[in-house]
């Protein structure tokens, strides 16, 4: 397939890197066509990788994967382009933090989130938010966490909940292991997660961890 990744972070050439090994084809969108960041990794990934602004890599994905910060997530996709997401699963990674005074801050929070704020201003584009609650190299390689952790999905259309369960499964997260929350609404859960997420990473001073949901018999 063709996927469309808007973001030149760590999160953004993770997931495009393991994409291309998988053996996609990636375009890496940034703000400019000649993004440094962008123009190393594609001349690094092989002759399925390129690079573009965002609306090139939009324009170029079966399925467009956001991420970059929530906060300027619309801003992004806007210069994206609507027409460019439209009737596209679009994968919503990112979440809605900054550090503001030495302070972790969400926005929005609680009765908001980033997967729902795309889903409304974007409301042509299948939305699914997954993969925010784990450290990038966790996303693409979950065996670096022993255990049947979780990954969770969010999201109003169930085909596209179906499309991104199979995409996870390339990345490694077999299908019994990944929990579907709901609607998009339930972005908020994962979204507000970070906080616990950032203070158990300080306090195992690595961020190869995960949750795992324990049922009852």
């Amino acid at each position: 397939m063709r996927y469309g990744v808007l973001g030149t972070g760590d999160v953004g050439r993770t997931l495009a890197g393991k994409l291309v090994g998988l053996g996609h084809e990636v375009c890496l969108g940034s703000r400019t066509k000649d993004n440094a960041a962008a123009v190393a990794w594609a001349e690094g990934a092989g002759p399925t990788a390129q690079h573009g602004t965002f609306e090139d890599a939009a324009a170029f994905g079966e399925v467009v994967l956001n991420a970059v910060g929530g906060r300027i997530a619309l801003t992004v996709l806007r210069s994206a382009g609507e027409e460019n997401l439209d009737g596209k699963v679009l994968l919503d990674v990112s979440n809605p933090l900054a550090f503001e005074d030495g302070e972790l801050r969400l926005s929005p929070v609680e009765s908001d989130s980033v997967g729902e704020q795309i889903q409304r201003e974007f409301p042509r584009a299948k939305v699914v938010k997954s993969l925010n609650t784990v450290n990038c190299e966790v996303m693409v390689d979950p065996s670096r966490v022993p255990g049947e952790h979780q990954i969770f999905v969010s999201g109003d259309d169930e085909g596209a909940k179906e499309q991104v369960t199979a995409l996870l499964g390339e990345f490694g997260w077999p299908s019994d292991r990944v929990f579907d929350l709901g609607g998009i609404r339930t972005a908020r859960a994962t979204e507000m997660y970070l906080p616990l997420w950032v203070n158990l990473m300080q306090g195992l001073g690595h961020a190869d961890f995960n949750v795992e949901v324990r049922r009852a018999r």
